[in-house]
This record gives structure tokens, sequence and C-alpha cells, in this order.
């Protein structure tokens, strides 16, 4: 197939290649940043904390094994929301042939989605970019060629959109995903978690059933006696999009809520937390997108295996000196989980729900629970 689009970065380079899903729109521009796994592409691309960000799969083939709602990570939403909530997706070679019965392929899952995509471009070199320099802002869009040479009013089109598109720092995403009233699952479960939807992953929720949690899933807006008068055992703020620092009514929440009742978090949640323990967070360069990220945790030396989607980090140094840190990255040190026992505070930057990924840390979940039992 000749090419017909081109996936144009804010720093004015771009990448021609064969379009794929939907026709490109006002909604195929966000942040560029590349995930490592080699499968998992329907969890990756349905994750909340993917909104605003147009994903690079590193692996060369994708869509193999096609799409299944019942995979889908975007949580109990509302239904006028769509299930894709990446701004776009890149890849080397998509598959287009045959799926299992009952799939769809990835092709007519993200047209169904209106959600656009790219392929037949030089990945490696696109992730090469974005390691060395940082994550960059871009865009997908139809692109007229000539000789092999793609238009350059077309892609003077593009810079102009891209002038207009935020950087992920400074943004708050979380009011473009998560519930907007309040959600019962599992009622009448052994222990109650009051759980803070900032764009919440369905396996989080799935897990904390297994083990016959009932839960009271909140909108992120939720006010410090609304949860309260839930009495729940503890309360968990979920993972989600955007950068942490503006999320200043989250953040007051947290703050009410410590000393009252056991508060933990994921991902962003566990962002939350660390800031309303008076931490602070920063900008990563290109951030944590994959499945074979290792942690190391602090209090017994073992290593893990983790799933990770983060553009965002807590700086150590920032950190009050009751708070011991949890887990730490074993590749770049960074500061992957924290807990204060006397103040009932557990919390980690991956994903221990996995989804896709290795489930080496599913234990989260249980020393959440013992926690919020009184337990050590």
């Amino acid at each position: 197939m000749k090419k017909d689009s081109c996936l144009v970065l804010e720093d004015g380079s771009f990448f021609p290649g064969i379009g794929f899903g939907a026709e490109p729109g006002e909604s195929s521009g966000g942040e560029i940043v590349f995930n490592t796994g080699m499968s998992g592409y329907h969890e990756i691309i349905t994750d909340p904390s993917y909104t605003g960000q147009i994903v690079t799969m590193t692996y060369p083939h994708i869509g193999n094994y096609g799409d299944l709602h019942e995979w889908s990570e975007s949580g109990p939403e509302p239904g006028s929301r769509k299930t894709i909530k990446v701004s776009g997706l890149v890849v080397r070679s998509i598959y287009k042939g045959r799926v299992p019965s009952g799939r769809s392929t990835l092709d007519f899952f993200m047209k169904e989605n209106n959600v656009s995509g790219i392929s037949d471009i030089d990945t490696r070199a696109l992730t090469l970019k974005l390691r060395e320099e940082g994550s960059l802002n871009g865009c997908i869009i139809k692109c007229a060629f000539k000789d092999g040479k793609a238009d350059e009013k077309d892609l003077a089109r593009a810079l102009q959109k891209l002038k207009a598109l935020p950087d992920m720092q400074g943004r708050n995403l979380i009011g473009e995903v998560g519930c907007t009233e309040a959600v019962d699952i599992n009622p009448g479960g052994k222990i109650k978690f009051a759980v803070i939807d900032c764009g919440i992953k369905a396996n989080i929720i799935n897990e904390l059933c297994r083990r016959d949690v009932s839960v009271k899933l909140l909108p992120s807006s939720t006010a410090v006696d609304e949860v309260l008068s839930e009495n729940p055992d503890g309360v968990l703020f979920s993972n989600g999009p955007g950068d942490p620092s503006v999320l200043i009514k989250q953040i007051e929440l947290v703050k009410a809520l410590i000393g009252r009742v056991p508060v933990f978090g994921i991902c962003l949640g566990h962002q939350l937390i660390s800031l309303g323990l008076g931490a602070e967070t920063y900008k990563m360069k290109f951030g944590h997108h994959g499945i074979n990220n290792p942690v190391r945790d602090e209090l017994t030396g073992k290593v893990f295996v983790s799933s990770q989607n983060h553009g965002f980090a807590v700086e150590e140094n920032s950190l009050p000196k009751d708070v011991k840190l949890w887990f730490r990255n074993a590749n770049d040190q960074s500061v992957e989980g924290i807990v204060c026992k006397d103040r009932k505070i557990a919390s980690v930057q991956f994903h221990p729900e996995a989804a896709p990924g290795p489930v080496d840390t599913s234990w989260i979940f249980d020393e959440f629970i013992k926690t919020a039992r009184g337990g050590n």
C-alpha cells in the first residue's frame, strides 16, 4: 500500500506511514509515549491513564490476536464514553488478517471508537528519538504525497495544530475519565473500600472483588464528608491520566482523610497521596510504559517484575521522615511505592493488577486489605 498519512512531531520532524482505524480528526493529537509490551495492546489502548497520549508500540507486529470487549480496562463508565482511551496508536506493522471467532480486528476496533492509527513507520527510530529527547507532542494526519515526499502544506497545518496542543505537564485530565456517580460493586463483601475513581482500570476492581471486597466507586470530585459517610474500612485512590500536581481538590481530599481512615493508592493515586503528605512530583523524561519493569521491595530486598504506565514520579527527597520507601525502580532508582504504618498509608506507582503484564505483585492488594483490617 502507498503511504497516505504522517505522524508529525512538535519539533517539525515527521514519520510517513499508512493510516488505519478512523480518519484522523481533532482528537488525534497528544503526547507521544512508547510502550515496550510484546502483547496486551487491547488493554493498553483502553487504559484511561493513556488519555491525552498517542502510544507507540515498540514490538513490531501488533493486532494478530484481535480485540475482545471483555479485555477492556476502561472501567465502569457511562456508556457514552468510548472504550479506547488513547488519542492514537503507532505501530510498525498492523495485522489485518482473520482473528478468532467473536473478536474484532484492531483496525475495526479503532474505527468503532473513532480513533486513528498509523503503521509502516520506523518505530525503532521514533522510540530512540523519544528516549534521547524526551516525550513530545504529536499528531496523526492524512497527508498527500508526491514523488515520495509529504505535502508541505499538510505538514504546516499539523504544526499549527500542535502549537495549540497543551503540554502534559500542567494538564488536568481526570474530568474526561472515571464514573460520574457512585457505583456499588460486590455489595455485602467482607470488607468495604471506598475507591476514588480518577480513571480506574477494570482489573483493579476485579482484584478487589476476588478478595471479597465491597467496592463503593466514587467520582474523583467526591467531598470528604461523602467518603466518610460510607464508613469504609479503607479508601483507595485509583490510577488516572495527567499531571498529579494540579489536582488540588483530590490532594486536599487525601489530606482530609489521612489519620481518619486507612489510605491506599495505585499509580496516580500513589502520587496524590505523596502530594497530600507534602511531597513533590516531577515530569519524567519519557516515563515508564511497559510490562517488564523491575521493582525492588526495600523492606525485604525482593525484586518483582511489574506492569507500569506513568510519566510523573515522586521526588524521594521531599517525602516526610515518617514515610518509608516501600519500592524502588531497579533500573533508574525512582520511587515506586511508599508506606507509613503509623498513619495506615500504603501506595505503589506500578500496577499490581497488571492487565496487561505479570501478576508478580498482585499480593499488594492483600497488603492493602491487611492494613485496612488493622494488621501490620
